[in-house]
């Protein structure tokens, strides 16, 4: 027994050692930092670690009953579900079909996209600026002194324009609404308007509504832009000096451990190897490719520009990820916080924002705030609760109750985990963060 002890005690060492060179050997070798080599292709991130099984537990059976009857009601495909409680990932399943027709499971490390909950991404990273001394909120964003003060952006007609801040984009208060539809999902007329081929690209689009006169007096009512979350993309690329999304993983997602989030491809080809595939209403018509004329194609794959929705509504991930974020911006002290209790306030109290939620969708006032996204072939809800629960459910198909669905799931989701009366007391954020390409798990070493 001595020496078995002496024995795994001396291989302990020995990969403490072989970490602390390799560390040391990335940390001086410039560009080939830890977080380059953990998005390589070499390395895949940690939760490819996390399989469905680690989550085989009765106290989740009620819940899972109610999300299976969900697929089998809406001809949901596939949905993948992740559960904190105080700072711990207790619970990651996938439940359903990530590719029906290669009968691919979902797993918990499989990306789906979410739409506008790409937002909270968006306005922690904006605030996160804002604390850093690189804006604030109240900045002019347009004219000769604003922010976006290139000779593209003047030229304007409507002077209430000069009244845009920051802080408007964030709480959807900038003077724009969709009395003549979502500039988002208008590729073809801004190309023609502009008198430019196509794809349009973000920078296209925001010349485009600012030829628009607004609709209301910037601040003083809310309508939900997609717009307004597109140009603080064009904020944070031109203050940062850098592509949003580099920014985005730099400053927010590899600090918190995040390596496998990233702005979505439009075409099934084109696919992440980890990505769900998404599944169209029985049917559903055919739209014009946004990336050119006279080709026909179907809306999850060619009708809208994920590239372009960005900011707004492009990104990809898998929930456990998204609660990753979610538990690093909560107000609660069990994990630290990437924000200030102040910026965290700022977000989730529409009193104090100017009209509505920072980043999230709504808040109760109770402290339970929710961040829902809606695309064709993509449905997700995301909730942090006052009782130190925070929840993700990402589905990869339509159903006929559009952006109403996510309210359903709630529902269901929240009756499921009141009935929970003991909780896990693991943690998979635990998988999520130990590479395993240097630390071998520990049960399986056997070492004693």
């Amino acid at each position: 027994m001595g020496r078995i002890y002496i024995t795994g005690l001396v291989l302990k060492v020995f990969l403490l050692m072989i970490f602390y060179f390799w560390d040391l050997a990335i940390s001086s070798s410039g560009s080939n930092s830890m977080n380059t080599v953990l998005r390589s292709e070499q390395f895949q991130p940690i939760q490819f670690r996390i399989s469905n099984e680690l989550s085989d537990l009765e106290e989740f059976e009620h819940l899972e009953s109610g999300i299976i009857a969900l697929l089998g009601k809406y001809n949901i495909k596939g949905a993948s579900i992740a559960i904190a409680r105080d700072g711990q990932l207790i619970y990651a399943k996938g439940i359903g079909y990530a590719d029906l027709e290669e009968e691919e499971l979902v797993e918990p490390r499989h990306q789906f996209r979410i739409a506008s909950a790409s937002k909270l991404i968006t306005a922690t990273t904006v605030l996160k600026m804002s604390e850093s001394g690189l804006l604030d909120i109240d900045d002019i964003v347009f004219g000769s002194n604003g922010i976006l003060n290139d000779s593209i952006y003047l030229g304007y007609k409507d002077r209430r324009i000069n009244k845009i801040t920051v802080r408007h984009l964030l709480n959807h208060s900038s003077g724009w609404n969709k009395r003549h539809g979502d500039y988002m999902f208008m590729p073809h007329l801004i190309a023609s308007s502009l008198n430019i081929d196509l794809p349009v690209q973000v920078p296209d689009i925001i010349r485009f509504a600012l030829k628009q006169p607004l609709h209301y007096e910037p601040g003083s009512r809310t309508s939900y832009s997609n717009m307004g979350y597109a140009i603080l993309g064009e904020i944070i690329e031109k203050i940062s000096g850098m592509n949003y999304e580099d920014y985005v993983k730099e400053t927010i997602l590899d600090p918190l451990g995040i390596y496998d989030m990233q702005i979505g491809k439009n075409l099934e080809t084109d696919r992440y190897k980890n990505e769900v595939k998404y599944y169209e209403l029985p049917n559903a018509a055919k739209v014009n490719s946004f990336h050119t004329t006279n080709k026909i194609v179907p809306i999850i794959y060619g009708g809208n520009d994920l590239q372009a929705l960005g900011a707004s509504g492009g990104w990809i991930t898998s929930p456990l990820e998204y609660l990753k974020l979610i538990v690093a911006i909560d107000g609660c002290e069990i994990v630290p916080d990437i924000l200030s209790p102040e910026s965290i306030e700022l977000m989730t109290n529409p009193y104090l924002s100017g009209g509505h939620t920072i980043g999230w969708a709504g808040a109760d006032g109770n402290g339970n705030w929710w961040r829902t996204g809606t695309l064709s072939g993509t449905s997700v809800i995301a909730m942090r609760q006052n009782n130190g629960l925070s929840w993700a459910v990402f589905f990869n198909s339509s159903t006929v109750k559009g952006i109403s669905f996510p309210r359903e799931i709630r529902r269901e989701v929240q009756t499921a985990l009141n009935s929970i009366e003991n909780w896990p007391e693991h943690d998979l954020f635990y998988y999520f963060e130990t590479p395993p390409f240097i630390y071998p798990d520990i049960a399986e070493l056997n070492l004693n």
